[in-house]
């Protein structure tokens, strides 16, 4: 990695071993880190100048995501690279973490509001609805990014999360992370809705972790052919639930070294996170 990169998606905070489906207790992020100095020193490796970082999570006990909502914001207090999202729930037992998050949302370096519907909810559950509309209520009082979780089928489904942009995005920028999630999301985005969503206003984003092989090189494609969405798409590692090398080395030979690579990059980052 030899240009300046800024990272839109990574975790920090280590979790417990979890007995995935019905397994034993397992650690599957083994790059997770626990300490600041430690995400300092993993930015310096991967030449990162810029990153947004949010509370690691996918084991289904809410109070650790909320928990490292301290870890987040302390990291974006001592360096100037770190930018942070806090992680809130839509669903209503998370009503009063959710809430004490969003009052943190004004302290310095919070750049967004992290949701995700993989510890439960979704988008057409009626209780979460009002929870819902205060997260993108603070997102746009605040000038706050909603990053959101995509992945294929249930409530993380592109055609499920998608109504946040068509309830929601006219005001608040969404940023959706993973390129819709997997090869459904990435058809139905790329084969059309993410550029009809632009063109109709909407204040939607994407990055790239996790895309399948192809999905960035016919972003790339799509994006030229269109003449849309150049500034819309981000580089994210995802780690330590991606691969920083990985995930770059996929994106940079997708873009090249244009105008589009500054965007995805660097520029659209600062314009969003900065």
């Amino acid at each position: 990695m030899t240009r300046p990169i800024a990272d839109a998606h990574r975790h920090l905070g280590v979790l417990p071993a979890y007995g995935f489906y019905g397994g034993p207790p397992i650690t599957a992020d083994i790059a997770a880190r626990a300490t600041v100095g430690e995400l300092l020193a993993d930015l310096d490796a991967e030449r990162v100048d810029r990153a947004l970082v949010l509370p690691n999570y996918g084991v289904p006990i809410p109070e650790i995501a909320f928990k490292l909502n301290e870890l987040v914001l302390e990291a974006a207090g001592k360096n100037e690279r770190v930018r942070c999202g806090l992680w809130v729930s839509a669903l209503p037992r998370d009503a009063e973490r959710t809430r004490a998050a969003l009052a943190l949302a004004g302290e310095p370096g919070v750049r967004a509001l992290k949701l995700s519907f993989l510890l439960g909810g979704g988008v057409s559950d009626p209780e979460c609805r009002p929870l819902l509309d205060e997260i993108f209520a603070v997102a746009r009082d605040r000038g706050l990014v909603v990053h959101v979780h995509t992945s294929p089928g249930a409530a993380s489904d592109i055609d499920e999360v998608g109504r946040l942009v068509e309830l929601y995005a006219d005001e608040v920028a969404i940023h959706l992370v993973h390129l819709g999630g997997g090869m459904s999301g990435h058809m139905k985005l790329i084969g059309g809705r993410f550029f009809d969503w632009i063109a109709a206003g909407k204040r939607v984003y994407t990055d790239t972790s996790w895309a399948i092989g192809f999905a960035p090189r016919w972003l790339a494609v799509e994006i030229e052919r269109r003449g849309i969405g150049h500034d819309r798409v981000l580089y994210a590692s995802d780690e330590p639930w991606g691969d920083a090398a990985g995930e770059y080395a996929r994106l940079a030979a997708a873009v090249g070294d244009g105008e589009l690579a500054g965007h995805v990059f660097t520029t659209t980052f600062a314009t969003l996170y900065d």
